[in-house]
């Protein structure tokens, strides 16, 4: 059994290692959520789940990485309500059971996937002058994108075990 238990171990710690560069070194700013997982841990639905993941590890791969090779890192509040408020209006629709995995927002009509909404949500957040503490200074870049860029639009990737597309925002 203990033999079982540290190959469950090492897979999870090598699936790690190799996602946290390739998310530094694919991005510039990585925005996470400071989730309560012992909280988590307590619900005997999601204990499984949560404990089998090693989120802790993971961000602390992801700051590691960050500072190495000289990436924005970022966490946000865990009492930002990123799966309740609509991206698109700002509008808070309150508390959400979990098996509620698609919402539309009463207030513009928005019909909402609850991941893809609290991921652009949790990016929005990661730019506020908060989340920077304050530190609000002069742009040293334009915000206008110049023409001859790759590309002038944002993209919000949200993180999972499973390869998922990026999803486009405008």
């Amino acid at each position: 059994v203990a033999k079982i238990h540290a190959k469950i171990k090492d897979t999870r710690t090598d699936f790690l290692q190799k996602l946290s560069p390739r998310i530094v070194r694919e991005n510039q700013t990585i925005v996470l959520e400071d989730l309560n997982t012992s909280g988590m841990v307590k619900n005997r639905k999601l204990s499984r789940a949560v404990s089998d993941l090693g989120w802790c590890s993971f961000r602390d791969m992801l700051s590691a990485k960050s500072d190495k090779y000289g990436r924005d890192f970022r966490i946000i509040s865990s009492w930002e309500p990123t799966s309740q408020r609509c991206s698109c209006c700002g509008n808070i629709g309150g508390k959400k059971a979990l098996n509620i995995r698609e919402w539309e927002c009463f207030f513009c009509g928005t019909f909402h996937d609850r991941d893809i909404n609290a991921a652009v949500n949790i990016k929005v957040a990661g730019g506020r002058s908060e989340t920077l503490n304050g530190r609000v200074g002069k742009r040293k870049t334009t915000k206008v994108a110049a023409s001859c860029e790759a590309s002038t639009q944002r993209s919000v990737v949200q993180l999972s075990l499973f390869d998922l597309p990026v999803i486009t925002v405008r």
